[in-house]
């Protein structure tokens, strides 16, 4: 059975995909930091991603102060993969706004890393 995806990224580049279907998820070149925390753990924050659905906005208070984020999750397999920032409430924070946030324990690297 062969999977179709929405959306398929550049070979040449170097790329995260869902660890649980594989659909294409970002380019290395929209990571934006490797320094934040998921629900579940370590996660990057990306500039724009592919493959990816978005549920309702709700405020949140997260480790940087109040937000409005809406989870995200794989359009092939439906896991929720973060969230991304609609709002943020603090102006030290506004640079999130629109970013998407991807939990390292729902990504895989694929295509030209070096092991």
């Amino acid at each position: 059975m062969v999977k179709t995806f929405q959306a398929y990224l550049p070979q040449c580049h170097r790329t995260y995909s869902c660890i649980h279907c594989r659909a294409h998820l970002a380019n290395h070149d929209e990571l934006i930091s490797k320094s934040f925390q998921g629900s579940q753990g370590r996660a990057y924050l990306f500039n724009s991603v592919v493959n990816v659905g978005c549920g309702p906005a709700e405020e949140r208070v997260l480790l940087t102060g109040l937000h409005a984020v809406a989870d995200i999750y794989c359009e092939c397999c439906k896991t929720t993969l973060g969230w991304k920032y609609e709002h943020a409430f603090e102006s030290s924070q506004k640079y999130k706004e629109g970013k998407y946030i991807i939990e390292l324990a729902h990504m895989i690297k694929e295509n030209g890393w070096d092991n």
